[in-house]
């Protein structure tokens, strides 16, 4: 009889909206964003040399993919919403980190935020695989791009001004956001997420399911994409302020033109509209076009420094839309047994790049000045161009007789 005093939203955890990971996606957003153009140049303040960010970036995004990769083994002995919670725990140790400063405690203080990265986004995917529709995906990643859109816009930009007034400053306030991450996270009690039942056998080995991540086509396109997508935000969030330092344009140029072209995000749900009305196929490849000329463009005329950020930044654009469409031929494709692991593989997508950009950035610089790696990233948006050729051109397309994308 007591029970029936006890208020529903008590007894029974309400079912998660896709309004709810799109506010959680933003909040996250504000964390890393603050400090996205903020530790590029702390790394380059402790040790003045491109090259050496370079390797500092190549053995962070080695250790954190193999990170990544354990995760769901992880998952197995320690329930998702720990596992969540000590993601968000690892950002706070990055904070504390980077608040002592100097030439080894700030890489630390990267691995750990690249390290939480990983670990929050392996959760995050699997609960979103766990609670919404297929039907709905589309819609929730253009919601989470638009609650994710301020965060961008403003904190590159915000996280070098605070730099320039105290350098403590912008960790403080990622730190703060951190916090509330954790504290909205277990108010939205999203639990250890839904259990799909299997057969009783010996726990799966996570590489295990890289053979059938491989065997899977559209899989494979999903994360090639996003690795590529990932390795040009790479270029533009590392290498571009160091290039603006190193040209005299000074520390805010490269902040500032990340917060411009992440402004962008408010307008997805345009973006998704097009894809609608056009294919996947035609708005990614597109995207790779714009990407590879631009990029390329701006190595060419480096010479005029102004010019190439300006390129730069119109080919931001197309990462833009890649952001928006390019992980849907994933998110369509992923098998209900299959979630938190495959959610593992895809997203080591972030530890790839951040493995392949700093190490090719590391091999370019040895010949070639730093406009050498635009003219990298434009060759990779170019094999991209003709995976993507692959695609059914159909794919993204509403029908008629289900009357959804």
């Amino acid at each position: 009889m007591a029970n029936r005093y006890i208020p529903i939203f008590l007894k029974h955890a309400p079912t998660p909206r896709v309004q709810s990971f799109a506010l959680l996606a933003g909040t996250e957003a504000a964390v890393r964003a603050m400090l996205i153009s903020v530790f590029p140049l702390a790394i380059y303040e402790a040790v003045q040399d491109a090259g050496v960010v370079s390797r500092v970036y190549f053995l962070v995004g080695l250790a954190s993919f193999c990170w990544g990769l354990m995760v769901p083994w992880a998952t197995r002995h320690v329930p998702r919403r720990w596992m969540y919670t000590f993601g968000v725990l690892l950002y706070l140790v990055g904070m504390i980190l980077a608040l002592l400063g100097g030439a080894i405690a700030t890489p630390l203080a990267v691995l750990c935020n690249a390290m939480a990265t990983a670990t929050t986004f392996v959760c995050f995917n699997a609960y979103l695989l766990d609670y919404v529709a297929r039907a709905e995906l589309g819609r929730t990643q253009s919601l989470q791009m638009v609650y994710a859109a301020a965060p961008w816009a403003i904190g590159p930009m915000l996280g070098v001004w605070l730099r320039g007034i105290w350098e403590p400053l912008p960790f403080l306030v990622a730190g703060g956001f951190a916090v509330v991450l954790l504290t909205l996270f277990w108010m939205l009690r999203l639990g250890n997420g839904k259990q799909i039942t299997r057969a009783k056998g010996p726990a799966v080995n996570p590489l295990a399911y890289l053979g059938r991540f491989v065997g899977q086509p559209r899989l494979l396109a999903g994360w090639l994409f996003a690795v590529i997508r990932s390795c040009g935000w790479w270029i533009y969030v590392v290498y571009l302020p160091i290039f603006c330092i190193e040209a005299g344009l000074g520390e805010t140029v490269g902040g500032v033109a990340l917060s411009m072209s992440n402004a962008m995000l408010f307008f997805t749900p345009f973006l998704l509209k097009l894809v609608n009305r056009t294919s996947l196929r035609f708005a990614i490849r597109g995207s790779f076009v714009l990407c590879g000329i631009t990029f390329l463009a701006a190595a060419v005329l480096s010479g005029w420094p102004w010019v190439s950020v300006i390129l730069l930044a119109i080919g931001s654009l197309g990462l833009v839309m890649l952001d928006t469409a390019g992980g849907l031929p994933f998110l369509m494709s992923v098998k209900p047994s299959e979630r938190t692991e495959m959610a593992a593989v895809y997203s080591s997508f972030r530890d790839v790049s951040g493995i392949l950009t700093p190490g090719i950035a590391w091999t370019v610089l040895l010949v070639a000045p730093l406009s050498g790696i635009f003219a990298a990233g434009a060759g990779f948006f170019g094999a991209a161009w003709l995976v993507a050729g692959r695609m059914h051109p159909r794919l993204g397309i509403q029908r008629p007789s289900r009357g959804r994308a």
